[in-house]
């Protein structure tokens, strides 16, 4: 769940995340495919594939500036700028083509390697380094996923698929982009509504047993399993609730217990 809280991704070692390779059958950090696209992929509106595209272009005149000047040694780059002189224009490329499958396919994009390579007439290994230098950018959010296959005997019962890419507009390019270029402000009002839907969300979730909390917020096969876990915990609850027996005044007298 780590795509879905926003921190990075990846992992070192073995291909099952190990310091030692298991024989597993999918990448560290992989997700089941199914589970955890529809809070993943985000909602377009009509024009943000575009403005995405043209802060990708100003954010690459910005790199080959920053080139220019590591080549001439006119100063030291800071540690941000070093990775945004990295993006290049075959990075772009391929985002532009990640932002044709956005817009066609309300912000979901899952394509393979083949495909990439198919569409945007790079190498394999073009793609391959591409797709790190938008993801330390912030213009993609990847998550890797995995599919159940079916199997007889021992042995891993998933495979690697595709990986899943969050199409995104860094706020540091933002910056970059000229005032009618920018993402319009919500007005005060829309901020505030969006606060007191949130808190009336919250308190609401409060308030589900943990069943119907999971059917709330989890979809797909994992939903389904913690929906399970969550009613067996209910019905835990509710018989100790049921076991409990509190003495009460007809009971107690003067401080002692009556037989």
């Amino acid at each position: 769940m780590a795509a879905l809280s926003g921190m990075p991704i990846g992992g070192k070692g073995g291909r099952s995340g190990a310091p030692h390779r298991t024989g597993a059958a999918v990448r560290a950090n992989s997700i089941e495919a199914g589970t955890f696209e529809d809070a993943f992929f985000p909602r377009l509106a009509a024009g943000d594939t575009d403005r995405m595209l043209r802060g990708a272009r100003k954010a690459l005149d910005n790199a080959n500036g920053l080139r220019r000047i590591a080549r001439k040694g006119e100063r030291k780059l800071s540690c941000a700028e070093r990775i945004q002189a990295r993006l290049t224009a075959t990075a772009v490329r391929v985002f532009e083509e990640l932002l044709t499958l956005a817009r066609l396919n309300d912000g979901r994009v899952f394509p393979t390697y083949d495909y990439l390579v198919e569409r945007t007439h790079l190498g394999r290994s073009t793609i391959q380094r591409a797709l790190p230098i938008l993801e330390e950018n912030g213009f993609i959010l990847k998550q890797r996923r995995c599919k159940r296959i079916d199997t007889s005997g021992p042995g891993p019962r998933y495979e690697q698929t595709s990986n899943a890419y969050r199409v995104l507009l860094p706020k540091a390019v933002i910056a970059m982009l000229p005032r009618w270029m920018r993402p319009a402000p919500l007005p005060v009002d829309q901020e505030q509504l969006a606060c007191d839907r949130a808190e009336e969300t919250k308190a609401m979730l409060a308030t589900l047993s943990c069943k119907e909390f999971a059917e709330a917020t989890v979809t797909g096969p994992m939903g389904k399993v913690l929906a399970m876990l969550g009613a067996g915990i209910d019905r835990r609850e509710r018989e100790v609730q049921l076991d409990a027996q509190p003495l009460t005044d007809s009971y107690i007298k003067g401080g002692s217990v009556l037989a």
